[in-house]
């Protein structure tokens, strides 16, 4: 479905650029870049969720994978070390795709072979298989595959080096080896059909991992080789990665078990789109277990499951894919944790405790309940499970939570403290908050307006009279106010935060949600105005703009240190996710423009070809602000999928 042929992947630039990632469904996942060299502290060919979906281990780093042909080492691995490529097995490769899993070919001493990996659902497993594809050599012997795994056994987040409470020892049954270097740390088992195992026990020291390099982090790694297997490869050759004993012989059930489960994900969405398939794929790596539900995994490598990215992701990962159930249940498990009217903002990787420090992740709450409704008509499940809940969480809004979150005299949603940054736009280094916004955010007072509306629509359906003529009366008084206080005459926009007689006129892409929600406080014009000036100053090929280029605080490169990055993350980077919003209120404003689905198709036009960029089926994070617009930040992002795939599919 994403074929890339030699001139891009047997090149250096072409193939050190692309990643590749699996994932299980649980958290874990295995990723490189296609050259098979790590460009990234996460990467791995077995990093397996310890405590599902979080606990990331990353356990087999990668393979050093040798070909011999009639006596002749012929090295097919690539790394990265100070000063030299070495070896360069990505010249050998002819082409690499996603069908629906990543293939190599390589072409070598006139031997083609391929080389497929795929991660089986529901558990910590790798499946790696090598076969001969064709073989023109004219040597009379068979080609032999030697492989070496390299160890890494540590935290995803962070690096090996080289260690002596590492125990190297090994245990060798008859097709499976298993090791455990660390006590606190499950034990990695290798089932595999090798003729031989050889023992090593060498460290490979200086790994140089270039992303890191580029965003200012360790980037050197060491990592352990215990032992060697050597396959005859006339016979193909299969290793299974795995938490739990594996044998050899279960690879091909398991391939067929998981491209069966594959295509059915693309059958049951019902579109003829082929363009679209890889992003059906893409979209369900992020969904994965909590507990006895489900949640979302905000993006990889380095996220969690975010509550915000969660709700604003639930819509085009689960109902335009038309998995409702898969919705339920991250409904569910979200209103399992509400606390002082107010879903988590995240689970953290070290402990269980979560973090409540959003004021619109709630309120993106109310939008997904609505979407779902929308979708399927459920009404007995919003009456028994959620609508309870929903009206406490607009009591507690009411009469004030955490970080200062009220309604104010005016109707109008009030959030922050000197030191909280409680809207996505959510850098802080220290005690420095980039983009505070503390007051009334412009979207904070659309989702706010936007909630009271399907509340009351909930408390009418469900025969609430009383709570309907509340949310009613609340949302008429916050509709007036907003009309009135946030109109920036002079550019012509939406300020974007106001706080007393502070009114931020600083020109971002969070005005758009005021036009975009199902339930807008802006009349026609208006909203026209906004779309307009939006497009004009925030548009690009690949999302929107953070901030607008006249601004003196825009920042046109996301690149440099920590401090540097952050510093910029919302001052101009461009945001792929706000593509979904803004085709949605450029639909609203265009309904009578024969020509605005056109338009759409080419605004979305770039973002489906980065889908053969960075990592490969997937949507980054963010982007640089001005052309080329390098992709920057996760290489996949759950809301960047979502909303593009949301839009695309489900068109009026």
């Amino acid at each position: 479905m994403i074929d890339l042929d030699s001139d891009i992947c047997g090149s250096l630039g072409g193939s050190f650029s692309r990643e590749w990632i699996e994932t299980n469904g649980i958290g874990g996942y295995a990723s490189a870049s296609v050259s098979g060299a790590n460009t990234r502290r996460y990467h791995g060919l077995l990093a397996a969720a310890t405590r599902p979906p979080l606990g990331r281990v990353v356990m087999l780093s990668k393979f050093e994978e040798t070909l011999i042909v009639d006596g002749t080492a012929l090295e097919l691995s690539s790394n990265q070390y100070p000063g030299t490529f070495d070896p360069e097995g990505y010249k050998y490769l002819s082409g690499f795709r996603l069908d629906p899993y990543p293939v190599w070919t390589y072409e070598i001493a006139g031997i083609e072979i391929e080389r497929s990996l795929f991660m089986p659902a529901g558990e910590n497993t790798t499946v790696i298989r090598w076969k001969i594809k064709s073989d023109r050599s004219t040597e009379a012997t068979q080609p032999i595959l030697v492989v070496k795994p390299l160890l890494a056994f540590r935290d995803h987040h962070h690096l090996r080096h080289e260690d002596a409470a590492f125990d190297g020892d090994y245990r060798a049954d008859k097709g499976l080896i298993s090791i455990q270097p660390y006590a606190e740390m499950p034990a990695l088992y290798l089932a595999h059909d090798a003729g031989t195992i050889e023992h090593q026990g060498y460290w490979y020291r200086d790994l140089e991992y270039a992303i890191e390099q580029e965003r200012g982090f360790d980037f050197r790694e060491d990592l352990y080789q215990p032992f060697s297997l050597t396959f005859d490869l006339s016979d193909g050759a299969t290793i299974i990665a795995s938490t739990e004993p594996r044998k050899a012989a279960d690879a091909t059930q398991l391939e067929k078990s998981e491209i069966k489960r594959r295509a059915e994900l693309v059958v049951r969405t019902e579109t003829d789109d082929e363009s679209l398939w890889p992003l059906i794929l893409a979209a369900d790596q992020f969904i994965v277990a909590r507990g006895t539900g489900k949640t979302v995994i905000a993006g990889y490598h380095w996220f969690s499951d975010w509550g915000r990215d969660t709700m604003i992701a639930l819509p085009g990962l689960t109902l335009s894919t038309n998995r409702p159930d898969i919705a339920k249940s991250i409904l569910t498990e979200f209103s399992k944790h509400i606390s002082d009217g107010m879903i988590p903002n995240r689970f953290p990787d070290a402990g269980e405790t979560p973090d409540y420090n959003t004021v619109d992740a709630t309120l993106w709450f109310f939008e997904a309940i609505r979407a779902y409704l929308a979708r399927t008509g459920d009404i007995r499940f919003i009456r028994e499970v959620l609508y309870e809940k929903l009206v406490d969480i607009i009591e507690w809004h009411v009469r004030g939570t955490r970080y200062g979150i009220h309604v104010d005299e005016d109707g109008l949603l009030y959030a922050g403290e000197a030191t909280s940054q409680l809207t996505w736009m959510d850098a802080k280094i220290g005690d420095w908050v980039v983009t505070p916004r503390t007051g009334k955010p412009v979207e904070i007072q659309a989702l706010w307006y936007n909630a009271l509306c399907i509340m009351a629509d909930l408390a009418k359906e469900l025969g609430d009279i009383d709570n309907k003529k509340l949310y009613k009366t609340m949302s008429t008084k916050a509709k007036a106010s907003f009309r009135e206080k946030f109109w920036n005459t002079t550019d012509e926009c939406l300020y974007d935060v106001i706080d007393g007689d502070e009114k931020d006129a600083s020109i971002r892409p969070n005005q758009i949600f005021a036009v975009s929600l199902t339930h807008t406080m802006l009349d026609a014009a208006t909203a026209r105005w906004v779309v307009d000036k939006v497009e004009a100053e925030l548009l690009t090929p690949v999302g929107l703009r953070s901030l607008a280029p006249s601004d003196p605080h825009y920042a046109p490169i996301y690149i440099g240190s920590p401090l540097e990055r952050d510093g910029s993350y919302h001052q101009g980077t461009v945001w792929s996710w706000l593509i979904g919003p803004f085709v949605d209120a450029y639909r609203k404003t265009h309904s009578r423009d024969a020509m605005a689905e056109r338009r759409i198709d080419e605004i979305l036009a770039g973002l489906k070809e980065h889908l053969k960029e960075t990592m490969l089926g997937q949507v980054s994070e963010i982007f640089d602000a001005e052309a080329p617009h390098k992709p920057r930040g996760a290489a996949a992002q759950a809301w960047s999928v979502a909303e593009l795939l949301r839009v695309s599919l489900d068109k009026p």
